[in-house]
């Protein structure tokens, strides 16, 4: 069963002019190359798309651009995280009303969720006074709280428009009993942990979702197809180019500042990032730089080797 969400999803960087409001020809071009790269949908206004720094009109541009220039041709999903019930509620109408059909919720952060209850019941009232899809979001190095696989699945079995789960937590058992819940059925379950991802796939998940596909978009789309046709082998190898891939957010003082280099040594955006982040360094930029010709000779040797054989 091929899932509506499904293969490498990314979370799309923010390109930004010098007064931090998104440069929309190069998100226009980003986009495109993604979709022309084999990418298999947009996460656009996402962690790595810088969404809480944004403005919200900034966050709400972004949302209508991507929206637009993807035109139907793969899955769009839009960030709505926020501090409270009532602000998710305001974003997702905001995005439904910039043609958004699927949008990411979180817990809530900053004033943070105290048990699994209010997590199941902020979900509750968002799925009451909204309409579109919504894709669980368990990201809790930035929300504070983890949402639990009983937690999950409560909240998956509240309507048929919980479409998904994308697990950013790293606990890959609770991952694992998400999985093994929703493997045959038309929920979507995304690995958010780039280095879990292709075990992950292996064992039936539906995809997953990293930062640097847009820099890397074949790479990641054949590591996926190897994992996806159980060839393990294969897939060891690719997992190994993913391992250096990863490699690169660890190289600057915020991972944001890393992704959007490596993505603008492709000649697509320009590497700022929004203030008050640190922008890369010169000595930085050179250990990205290397990085990413290394993650190429290792994917060009990869890809040789599977012509050959």
């Amino acid at each position: 069963m091929e899932k509506k969400y499904h293969g490498i999803i990314p979370p799309i960087a923010t390109p930004v002019d010098k007064h931090e409001n998104v440069e929309e020809s190069a998100f226009r071009s980003l986009i495109d190359y993604c979709i022309a790269g084999g990418l298999h949908g947009i996460f656009v206004a996402g962690t790595n798309g810088e969404t809480m720094q944004l403005t919200q009109r900034e966050r709400n541009h972004a949302i209508q651009i991507c929206v637009d220039q993807v035109n139907g041709r793969v899955p769009v999903i839009a960030g709505c995280m926020d501090t409270s019930t009532r602000r998710v509620i305001e974003n997702i109408k905001a995005a439904e009303d910039l043609g958004a059909a699927c949008v990411a919720v979180t817990p809530i952060f900053y004033d943070r969720h105290t048990s699994q209850n209010e997590i199941t019941r902020h979900f509750e009232r968002i799925l009451q006074e909204t309409s579109c899809e919504i894709m669980i979001y368990n990201i809790p190095p930035f929300t504070g709280e983890k949402i639990a696989p009983k937690t999950v699945i409560e909240i998956a079995q509240m309507d048929r428009r919980v479409v998904g789960y994308k697990d950013s937590s790293g606990a890959f058992g609770e991952f694992m009993q998400v999985l093994s819940v929703y493997r045959d059925t038309p929920f979507s379950v995304m690995q958010g942990v780039t280095p879990c991802a292709l075990p992950a796939i292996l064992m039936g998940a539906d995809g997953f979702v990293p930062a640097l596909a847009p820099a890397f978009p074949e790479m990641f789309v054949s590591a996926y197809k190897a994992a996806k046709s159980k060839d393990c082998d294969l897939a060891w190898r690719y997992q190994e180019v993913i391992r250096e891939s990863s490699r690169i957010l660890g190289m600057t003082k915020n991972a944001t500042a890393a992704s959007k280099y490596a993505i603008s040594l492709r000649g697509l955006m320009d590497k700022r990032v929004i203030y008050p982040q640190d922008t890369i360094s010169p000595e930085e930029e050179a250990h990205v730089r290397d990085q990413v010709q290394k993650v190429d000779t290792m994917y060009a040797e990869l890809k040789s080797l599977s012509a050959k054989a």
